[in-house]
């Protein structure tokens, strides 16, 4: 039984020996007889947005991944797996994109395919074209839109025009060269071809507006002559300080009828509701000619106003009032009328030949100026500050060239002007009170900005009513573009002319600028004509607190300081270097100074104080006193009250009630009487230039 087990395993196993056979798995035949990947293609994805972005994702059968050529910008490939994509960023165009597709055994295929990027046109375009509020004719531009890269503008106002560039969020302006209609386009480039456009018409106008002064080379004055009136604008042939302008209105009348004039039509209703006073300056050929300034309703010729004035002074330029409080304000006006001697038939001569300017509305009628004296500032407005030149001078209204608030004379002598060419300070009349020279005032100065060292300049006082009654001296320059004073001593009068003689009645004063020498346009600055005070030892009017060697022997009382101190702000109308300084500290309420003269002042013709006083705070009361030198009851006194805070300004004390009988020797200086003092700044003044005028 266990033979025969055996016997039987034995069997199986020789049976399965026998079966078994060894495995070859080189055998590679199978993939020798693949195919090559088929089908190759590409998904092209491009963004909506105008970037360029592309993806591109490859595909083909039997293939297991791909190299993609972009056909731009690099001819490396990338490589993608199957079932993978890539990115690119193309500019607009068409490229050739080559995939190749690489299957397992390493067998290709590959496929050019077009890929083309196209941008899409910018969007929801809105352009803003804003007037600029300070120039009419300038315009400031701006833009937005979705899918742009960049705008550009074309204005429009020039041939083969070159756009400019802008971007948005930018305001790009423009300024046109005139009046008129102009096509502007601005162009939205998206990043490639495609454009969007917006266009506007573009109307540039320049309003004639008040005040019309005939200066702007843009504005058009288109006067609307009739009936033998004609205006045009030319430059000014008649330039003086009272008229400097360069351009003026002629008004020529001629044959016609005899409301012959000239309509000139403005750009805006006429604002009567504050102002209604017209001013014009008129240099008429004659006296008593008739100047009519008339308004109307450009609609309704039936909805005017008008006045009529008559010229007072001949070949001259004058400041015309025209006083429209009557006017209806309810209408409005837009037309400006001018017509001259209505009434009369012109006839085109010089007799009928006017010239006007400056043409504007104020709130006031202007007041009646006084006539210029000593000393001379040209900055007080209710003062005549007109001076005459002769000789062909020519000066005219100017500023500081060192301090703009500064108002002072400008004075040319022209190539060619006479030897002798000079300026009358004021008119022919001279100042409204006698200049006071004596024998211990003998010297008056005049600040002087010259453009050279070494000039000669003269000074003449004369009789208004005597020209044979004068006294001339002269002196030099020492400084060249820079201020300095020049003082011009009488007692030193110029070779070939009379010697000072106090008994002369001098109330008139003339300036030569580079005297002896025949004009060649030298230019020269000048202001503060004024006496200087007495520097012989002996103190006296004017009082200007300048002198090196003149005592000033301050007498202060119950908290009051007067000292000499240095100008804390010199220019405008006080450049001088030294003046007074009154600190009012603790002590009484009439705490001042005293200030004895050894000799007495003289009140027989002028009464009237200025003094310079420069102030911390508006409201400030300065009393001036004079009093007898024995007898302080015999006394005077005005007070005035500052108007102006930490600037300089002259306060006028009005003595004409003084008795001229008694004799008064001292000046007194009390500032806010009444109330004590505490020695701050609050209670510091300065003053200056104490004349009697």
């Amino acid at each position: 039984m266990n033979s025969f087990k055996y016997i039987f395993s034995l069997a199986i196993l020789v049976a399965v020996l026998g079966s078994c056979q060894k495995e070859n798995f080189g055998d590679t035949s199978f993939l020798e007889s693949s195919e090559s990947p088929a089908q190759i293609s590409a998904l092209f994805d491009i963004t909506q947005d105008n970037t360029g972005l592309v993806t591109i994702t490859p595909n083909g059968e039997g293939a297991s991944s791909f190299d993609v050529f972009f056909g731009h910008g690099t001819t490396t490939p990338a490589k993608v797996e199957a079932g993978k994509s890539v990115q690119r960023i193309y500019p607009e165009g068409v490229y050739n994109v080559k995939i190749i597709g690489y299957g397992l055994t390493g067998k290709v295929t590959e496929k050019v395919i077009p890929l083309t990027v196209s941008f899409k046109a910018p969007e929801d375009l809105k352009v803003v074209v804003a007037p600029d509020p300070a120039n009419n004719f300038k315009i400031n531009v701006s833009a937005t839109a979705k899918y742009e890269t960049v705008f550009k503008v074309y204005y429009g106002d020039v041939d083969n025009e070159v756009p400019k560039s802008f971007l948005e969020g930018e305001t790009i302006s423009h300024t046109y060269a005139k009046v008129g209609s102009y096509i502007l386009k601005v162009v939205a480039l998206s990043g490639g071809a495609a454009t969007t456009t917006y266009t506007d018409t573009i109307n540039i106008v320049n309003p004639i507006l008040l005040p019309v002064d005939f200066e702007s080379p843009t504005l058009d004055y288109a006067f609307i002559n009739f009936d033998g009136g004609n205006s045009t604008v030319l430059d000014n042939p008649h330039k003086t300080a009272d008229n400097p302008s360069n351009k003026v209105s002629k008004m020529v009348k001629g044959a016609g009828q005899p409301w012959g004039g000239s309509v000139l039509k403005l750009g805006g209703n006429i604002d009567f509701s504050s102002n209604k006073i017209f001013r014009m300056k008129v240099y008429s050929p004659r006296v008593g000619a008739k100047v009519l300034l008339k308004v109307e309703n450009s609609s309704d010729s039936n909805k005017a106003f008008e006045k009529e004035v008559t010229t007072t002074v001949a070949n001259e330029w004058v400041d015309l009032v025209f006083d429209y409080s009557a006017i209806n304000t309810s209408n409005t006006y837009q037309n400006l009328v001018l017509i001259f001697d209505l009434g009369t038939v012109g006839n085109g001569s010089s007799d009928f030949t006017f010239y006007f300017d400056d043409i504007r509305l104020t709130k006031n009628l202007p007041a009646t100026l006084s006539q210029i004296k000593l000393p001379v500032s040209f900055d007080d407005e209710t003062v005549n500050n007109t001076v005459t030149d002769f000789g062909n001078n020519s000066t005219v209204n100017g500023t500081d060239p060192v301090n703009v608030t500064n108002k002072v004379k400008v004075t040319t002598k022209p190539n060619g002007a006479e030897t002798w060419a000079g300026t009358t300070i004021g008119t022919s009349d001279g100042f409204a009170t006698k200049i006071p020279i004596s024998s211990s005032a003998t010297k008056m100065s005049v600040r002087v900005y010259s453009p050279a060292a070494g000039i000669p300049v003269r000074l003449k006082i004369e009789d208004s009513n005597d020209a044979n009654k004068s006294v001339e001296t002269q002196v030099s320059t020492t400084k060249a573009n820079e201020w300095e004073t020049l003082v011009f001593d009488f007692t030193n009068h110029a070779t070939g002319t009379a010697a000072l003689n106090l008994a002369y009645n001098f109330n008139k004063a003339s300036i030569f600028f580079d005297f002896g020498n025949t004009g060649s346009g030298k230019v020269f600055y000048w202001d503060d004509v004024q006496m200087v005070a007495s520097d012989n030892g002996v103190l006296g009017l004017p009082l200007d607190f300048q002198s090196l060697t003149l005592n000033y022997d301050f007498i202060n009382f119950d908290g009051g300081n007067l000292t000499v101190a240095d100008n804390p702000a010199a220019g405008g109308i006080n450049g001088s270097s030294k003046v007074a300084k009154m600190v009012k500290g603790a002590g009484q309420p009439w705490g001042g100074a005293l200030l004895k003269l050894p000799n007495p002042i003289d009140f027989s013709v002028n009464k009237t104080f200025t003094v310079k006083v420069y102030s911390p705070r508006v409201g400030a009361k300065m009393l001036l006193k004079v009093e007898n030198k024995s007898d302080a009851a015999v006394n005077f006194e005005k007070e005035v009250v500052t108007t102006k805070a930490n600037a300089w300004e002259t306060l006028t004390f009005d003595y004409s009630a003084i008795s001229t009988v008694a004799l008064y020797h001292n000046l007194v200086f009390i500032f806010d009487n009444g109330t004590p003092g505490d020695g701050t700044a609050n209670y510091t003044f300065y003053f200056d230039d104490i004349t009697l005028n």
